[in-house]
């Protein structure tokens, strides 16, 4: 029997969401904490690095398991091409309670179930997307504001007013600059543009 490794992800970064819960079923699954691959990405994304590297390192009669399709993919190209590499390294799938056993005869009924899930996974993000698009049309129709807000002279706080003179007269850096006034270089640039433009 070949080893089982467990793949988690989510979207959003660690501190909106977690795979913690991910990677407990992993486990109950069967799979080592060493061989869980986890990561914050779309699932859409083609360039997945923990997901290459789950599928570089399984071999011949392994065990990929996950806890549901959307999290191995998004994609249904992909999903197929996880199960074609499944046929030709006779792996075993096993994605919440679909297993598909590619070491002997494949059940072609599981399959088209896990294909159905994809596509519906699929479905479900770019429907996710279009209501995303039609919420910001509907924002800028109504004439709200998207985005950060643009930065005006004004704005600008005193104690970056106070040191212009001296960044001006050359006597302190832009890294002193910055540090003095307690704000990062990025936006002490956009700063010294208001002030140059003032």
């Amino acid at each position: 029997m070949g080893t089982i490794y467990g793949y988690a992800r989510c979207s959003t970064t660690e501190t909106k969401q977690d795979v913690a819960r991910q990677m407990r079923e992993l486990k109950n699954m069967g799979a080592a904490t060493e061989n869980i691959y986890h990561e914050y990405e779309s699932g859409a994304k083609q360039n997945r690095p923990e997901y290459a590297k789950l599928i570089a390192r399984v071999s011949e009669g392994d065990t990929i398991v996950a806890t549901e399709v959307s999290r191995l993919t998004r994609s249904l190209r992909q999903l197929c091409d996880l199960i074609e590499l499944a046929k030709a390294k006779n792996l075993r799938l096993v994605i919440g309670k679909f297993v598909i056993d590619c070491s002997g005869q494949v059940d072609h009924m599981t399959e088209a179930m896990l294909q159905m899930m994809g596509v519906f996974s699929e479905l479900e993000r770019n429907m996710a997307i279009d209501r995303v698009k039609s919420g910001l049309a509907n924002a800028r129709a109504k004439g709200v504001q998207l985005g950060r807000p643009k930065i005006r002279a004004e704005d600008v706080p005193k104690k970056v007013r106070e040191m212009w003179p001296l960044y001006q007269d050359g006597l302190i850096s832009k890294t002193d600059y910055a540090k003095l006034c307690s704000v990062s270089r990025p936006t002490l640039y956009k700063y010294i543009l208001l002030l140059t433009d003032g």
